[in-house]
């Protein structure tokens, strides 16, 4: 029983079909924080409750992955490249699926964070900020890597990708949280999500 248990917590395949099926349960989490935010008269409920579950949402799963142990966990030492760009280069040379799935992946890793975060705390409406929220979150999980030996690789690349992914998310939620850190939109029109 405790290997089908392993089947579904440990396992890229596993963590993937948690994710889907908790989705409805995100949903309604969701659905009962802006009730109650709501009915406490808190502005913005729909808003700050999407977003905060969105954050947990699309980090968490990500998080998981990266730090599910590899075949040799614990037998081979850890290992760390601190050069920027030597793993990105070895992983476009695996070919191109692989090289894909990597760069996606990582880039993935801290988008929601990126995407959300500015909408939810006003602190965070701000790209650099952002960058570096990010950052320092990847720089924990591949110091957790290196630490509980994994057999994976603690890559500065895997920093560089995950905090630019969160850069490019928080670009692409701009329009929405811009105006939240003080700046004009410089644009007439601009888009707003409902209950701001």
């Amino acid at each position: 029983m405790l290997n089908g248990w392993h089947g579904w917590f440990g396992t890229i395949t596993g963590v993937l079909a948690l994710t889907v099926a908790a989705l409805p349960l995100a949903a309604l989490t969701v659905w009962v924080l802006a009730r109650r935010r709501n009915a406490a008269g808190t502005p913005l409920a729909w808003r700050k409750s999407l977003a905060e579950v969105a954050i947990v949402y699309g980090t968490v799963p990500w998080i998981w992955m990266i730090l599910l142990p590899n075949d040799r966990s614990g037998d081979d030492p850890a290992r760390v490249n601190l050069v920027p760009l030597r793993d990105l280069i070895t992983v476009l040379g695996d070919g191109p699926l692989t090289a894909t799935v990597q760069i996606v992946g990582n880039l993935l890793v801290f988008a929601a964070l990126g995407f959300f975060g500015p909408l939810r705390f006003a602190a965070l409406a701000s790209v650099p900020r952002i960058l570096a929220l990010a950052a320092g979150g990847s720089v924990l999980v591949e110091t957790l890597q290196y630490v509980l030996r994994l057999d994976r690789v603690s890559s500065v690349d895997d920093v560089l990708l995950n905090a630019a992914g969160a850069g490019l998310a928080a670009l692409a939620s701009r329009r929405w949280w811009r105006g939240r850190a003080g700046a004009p939109s410089g644009r007439p029109g601009t888009v707003l999500l409902p209950g701001r």
